[in-house]
Formats: structure tokens, C-alpha cells, sequence
């Protein structure tokens, strides 16, 4: 919930790398290896988890296997988390200021 972007901006994420999340593909508030692990938590919060050959192509030219492993661990936990908190209602407490809970740009009716 906003625990995740007061946490960022902790660990030097930006207002505008916040603002501009749900056009990461083409901001140049975000560095290549900031965009490619976007592309893997957004591949890795679909089910059936299934990471394109040209994603894990790249991943392995800007990351060894401790940086992937480390990687895919925290967005798991953070997918983990997010599903856990959904099932009970969680909400925002107050992390962010109410300033920042940044949600995916869905089209209407991409949910089955």
C-alpha cells in the first residue's frame, strides 16, 4: 500500500520516478536497469507468470545471477504482500501522506 513509496523515497526513489511509474517504458526519470525491473514485477504479478525470452535476455546482460535472484525475491515478497493485503481490505495508514499509491494504467474490462 503507501508503505512502498514512503519506503522509496527512503532508498532515493524520486517524486517524479513516482509520478511517472505507469509510463516507465518511456521516462527518462528512469535508468535502463530501473525499467527492466519494472518489466519483471509487472510480468511477475500476472498469472500464469510467464517472462518473455527478450526481458530475460536483457536481465541477464544488466544483471548477474545474485543481482536476478535478489531481484525476482523482493518482488515476490512484494506481490506477496500485495495479494495478502487485498484479500483483507488494507488500506493506506498514512506511510505517504496520502501524496503517492501508484496504480498500473489498466484498460477497463483487462481484468477476467
Amino acid at each position: 500500500m503507501d508503505i512502498g513509496s514512503a519506503v522509496g523515497r527512503e532508498l532515493g526513489v524520486t517524486e517524479e520516478q513516482l509520478r511517472e511509474l505507469p509510463r516507465y517504458r518511456e521516462s527518462a526519470a528512469f535508468s535502463e536497469e530501473e525499467r527492466l525491473a519494472i518489466w519483471l514485477a509487472e510480468e511477475m504479478a500476472e498469472t500464469p507468470v510467464e517472462i518473455p525470452p527478450e526481458l530475460s535476455m536483457k536481465l541477464r546482460r544488466h544483471f548477474d545471477e545474485a543481482q536476478l535472484v535478489e531481484l525476482a525475491a523482493a518482488i515476490a515478497w512484494e506481490n506477496y504482500r500485495a495479494r495478502f493485503n487485498r484479500v483483507f481490505g488494507v488500506r493506506p495508514v498514512g506511510f505517504s501522506g496520502g501524496d503517492f499509491c501508484v496504480l498500473p494504467e489498466r484498460p477497463a474490462g483487462d481484468r477476467e
